[in-house]
């Protein structure tokens, strides 16, 4: 039998047993700094880019074995009310932000398999997640920290840090995996309801009656142009809370605006790379998916370009001629 002796051979022999995600997660050196508990030693990005975001380790809390009601019990919601949907097979499930914007991570299972509903509300972005890494299942919670004003999140099993938009871990002895993402449609609960009328909702009855969440801390946020974190790349072709698609296809990075969107009553067919894209867009519900020549869904977010921008530098943007310096 193999004994892991530290991250080094976790990453190199990639072995399934959590044994191994411990050893590597106490090996590290207390000689590396540490915010708000976690070691950064040689992370993917620039150490001084990583900074709190003022709750600590924890202090938002991240949902396990949440509760869900029928969408005719879902009273609490109103048609404009923004969600964050998954349909796998027969089975569906819809996430209010409202809820996800006070606890940012769900720790969930659609048709048996672990998965992660993640949203950050300063960048807008939800993305879901398988939740399994090298066979095993990952649990994960809000690690308090942020990169590019994004939230990092952690896992249990090995302290990992977790870039949501870049889908990496950037930060222990995971550093480099990639997570599998899951399509989800981030639309309206109107929409939402309409399309799956046996959803399934995520409750109000998350284990915190002290939560208000009829209460939006952030819509001030939302309605201005300020940032309230440091990114590392600003892109002034749009403004900063525009909402975008953003596409990655094979290394290449496109931007689809939904007031340029607008504009365009049919489905927008496109070529990123050497693959061509057709790009759904729903004006009423503010929603789009990109599609690729078989009707699959590829890789996407929807979120504030700022954001986008930030992680993707040398994005082009649909409906933007090249070198303009505002679209």
């Amino acid at each position: 039998m193999f004994f892991a002796t530290g991250p080094s051979d976790c990453m190199r022999i990639r072995t399934v047993t959590v044994l191994c995600f411990v050893l590597g997660a106490m090996a590290y050196s207390a000689e590396f700094p540490r915010l708000n508990g976690f070691l950064i030693e040689d992370p993917l990005v620039p150490a001084d880019s990583i900074e709190k975001g003022g709750p600590p380790r924890n202090g938002i809390p991240a949902l396990h074995s949440p509760h869900f009601v029928s969408a005719g019990a879902a009273d609490f919601l109103d048609d404009d009310d923004r969600v964050l949907g998954i349909s796998i097979g027969d089975s569906a499930k819809a996430y209010p932000v409202r809820i996800l914007s006070r606890h940012e991570v769900v720790n969930d299972w659609i048709r048996e398999q672990p998965v992660v509903i993640t949203y950050c509300p300063l960048c807008g972005s939800g993305i879901a997640f398988s939740a399994v890494v090298d066979e095993i299942s990952l649990t994960f919670l809000v690690s308090g920290l942020l990169y590019n004003s994004d939230v990092l999140l952690y896992d249990f099993e090995t302290e990992s840090l977790w870039s949501q938009i870049s889908k990496m871990a950037i930060n222990g002895p995971l550093k480099g995996t990639e997570l599998v993402q899951i399509p989800l449609r981030h639309t309206n609960w109107e929409d939402w309801r309409q399309r799956y009328p046996d959803t399934r909702v995520l409750s109000t009855d998350t284990g915190f009656p002290y939560i208000d969440y009829d209460e939006d801390p952030y819509e001030r946020y939302e309605n201005s142009n300020r940032l309230w974190f440091a990114v590392s790349n600003s892109d002034k072709r749009l403004p900063r809370k525009d909402w975008v698609l953003g596409v990655t296809v094979e290394g290449f990075a496109k931007a689809y605006p939904f007031r340029n969107m607008s504009k365009n009553g049919a489905p927008i067919v496109d070529q990123i790379g050497d693959i061509s894209v057709t790009i759904q867009f729903d004006r009423k519900h503010q929603t789009a998916m990109a599609l690729d020549s078989n009707s699959n869904p590829l890789e996407a977010v929807q979120l504030y370009w700022f954001a986008w921008a930030a992680f993707h530098p040398d994005t082009s943007i649909w409906g933007c001629k090249d070198g303009a310096s505002r679209c």
